[in-house]
């Protein structure tokens, strides 16, 4: 059975990045914050980190529908191992796993929309409604399989 602990998703974006944590026990997924995908985004994040006492970060992984890579594949690839190195010279002990999110964001729209959100009054919020979806898939395959879901980073 997986590490007991609270657990991170990051739903990376061009612009922006949404955070989601889970309970100590790894049942619920909330909101936690967007930050500016910017320079100091590693940092934040790692911040973030060490607020929540987290031992296992998902990275939503954005391949297409017919699960190929893409450039924004790449980029969230990219900042998931700069992530890893950056914890790791930090001594943090945290696992970085890349996830598929193939629908996250699509999920995310229509679960706000259907609460009564807009597209314009929901943009400070899609990032974090869809690192949220990114989390609960990962809980959902940690409670059926007793594994940890997606891939290590470092085995990328």
């Amino acid at each position: 059975m997986p590490t007991s602990g609270v657990r991170l998703a990051v739903d990376y974006g061009q612009t922006r990045i949404g955070i989601a944590k889970s309970d100590p026990h790894a049942l619920m997924a909330f909101p936690v914050t967007t930050i500016n995908n910017s320079d100091s985004a590693i940092e934040e994040l790692t911040d973030v980190i060490r607020s929540t006492d987290a031992v296992i970060v998902y990275v939503g992984n954005p391949i297409n529908l017919k699960a190929e890579p893409t450039l924004a594949t790449v980029k969230a690839q990219d900042f998931a191992v700069s992530l890893d190195q950056a914890l790791s010279v930090q001594g943090f002990l945290c696992e970085v796993r890349i996830l598929d999110e193939r629908f996250s964001t699509r999920t995310a729209q229509t679960q706000l929309r259907d609460s009564g959100k807009n597209s314009k009054n929901s943009k400070g919020i899609i990032d974090q409604a869809a690192a949220i979806v990114i989390l609960e898939h990962a809980l959902a395959t940690e409670r059926s399989t007793g594994q940890l879901a997606g891939q290590l980073v470092s085995d990328l």
